[in-house]
């Protein structure tokens, strides 16, 4: 549900290797002399950030959507695209990942140990605010938005892989179809939603520069105005007539009562109508530096901890005692809370408050690589000689 996630998701779902990487999402490559710092590129800050205060508006807007058609039908078009999004930036930026140990050292402090204590503080969250002490530990089970990290995982290290094979889009979207007709997949370590949004990262893989410079030409955002416009009227009329658990893509076909060739057209008519809605939300995305900049570092910081919030709003039944939150302007009210409360959430100071769970170094875990060690020597020798 994406800093991306990527998925710093893109989110969702959602670092540093190329100049500018999501946090927590890709391995920072040491330097054998200090260099100065890459500046990082506004846009795929703001386009981060922008992406989780979607997301965020979007679980808002979930206790909403029983009694509003409207609300349904912003959700639909939300989800459409608000993970894609953040999905295609993690693997953007994950094309110079590789099997290099400083990289799968930064994959598992980034996105391994984060999903471990996320999940396990889920879990004790459940069981006080849902008054569930049977809620169980499972790390092979990831419980609301920590299927996000475990999709990162595989997806990165399934990287170098993608990159030798001649049609990578057209195969993971092959795999993303055959997975919505495969039932028996179940639920371990979310699956389903691993393979069904895998086309969003690899496509995210072999992306260029120059892509994102054509979706941001003023065509393109002219564009984009009735293209979302009609994504809108084309949800509003679909809201009555089909569920929202497609757009979450974390069930089979059968699991949602469908035919099993149902899933083959929704997972490609769903794929190519996300392509598009991120193509336009890209499109509007500013890409000089704004005030919410400097947010696009911390916004896996926001994804996980908006989390608690989100279910915490339905646990403690704000949504059912308070019947005005359902008209009009309650909806109004919810979404500018949870844009707001997600805006906080990314913010620096609460980066550096919960650096220790989302970014550990771990220096003790792992032991240093033969070409650390040599340029670690070699910068003692030059102090050394000077």
């Amino acid at each position: 549900m994406f800093r991306a996630a990527s998925p710093r998701a893109p989110l969702p779902a959602a670092q540093r290797t190329p100049s500018h990487e999501p946090p927590n999402t890709a391995a920072a490559s040491p330097t054998p002399a200090a260099k100065p710092a890459k500046q990082r590129d506004a846009f795929f800050d703001n386009a981060k950030y922008l992406a989780i205060v979607f997301v965020a508006m979007g679980h808002s807007w979930e206790p909403l959507t029983d009694h509003s058609r409207a609300a349904e039908a912003l959700y639909m078009t939300v989800y459409t695209f608000h993970m894609p999004a953040f999905i295609i930036i993690s693997g953007y930026f994950s094309r110079s990942f590789d099997m290099r140990p400083d990289r799968l050292r930064r994959l598992i402090t980034g996105v391994l140990v984060p999903y471990v204590i996320f999940e396990v503080a889920y879990t004790f969250f459940k069981r006080w605010a849902d008054d569930d002490p049977t809620q169980p530990i499972s790390l092979l089970d990831p419980w609301y938005l920590t299927w996000f990290l475990v999709a990162l995982f595989v997806w990165r290290l399934t990287t170098p892989l993608w990159k030798i094979i001649r049609w990578p889009v057209p195969l993971a979207v092959a795999i993303a179809v055959l997975a919505s007709v495969s039932p028996d997949i179940g639920d371990d370590l979310d699956l389903q939603r691993v393979l069904q949004f895998l086309p969003f990262f690899v496509l995210g893989l072999f992306l260029k520069p120059e892509h994102f410079q054509l979706v941001r030409r003023r065509e393109v955002r002219i564009l984009s105005v009735p293209v979302f416009a009609a994504a809108v009227v084309l949800a509003y009329w679909a809201a009555p007539r089909m569920t929202s658990a497609w757009f979450y893509h974390r069930d089979s076909a059968q699991e949602l009562g469908a035919p099993w060739w149902a899933g083959v057209v929704m997972t490609l008519a769903l794929f190519g109508c996300s392509v598009v809605l991120t193509a336009c939300f890209f499109a509007w995305v500013p890409r000089r530096k704004m005030w919410f900049t400097v947010l696009g570092a911390g916004t896996l910081y926001g994804y996980l901890l908006h989390g608690f919030i989100a279910k915490g709003s339905r646990f403690w039944g704000w949504f059912d005692d308070y019947a005005w939150l359902h008209k009009p302007l309650g909806e109004v009210f919810v979404t500018v809370v949870a844009a707001t409360v997600v805006t906080a959430l990314c913010t620096p100071p609460v980066q550096r408050m919960f650096r220790f769970a989302m970014e550990p170094k771990m220096e003790w875990a792992f032991k240093k690589d033969a070409a650390q060690l040599a340029r670690d020597r070699g910068r003692v020798e030059a102090k050394a000689q000077a």
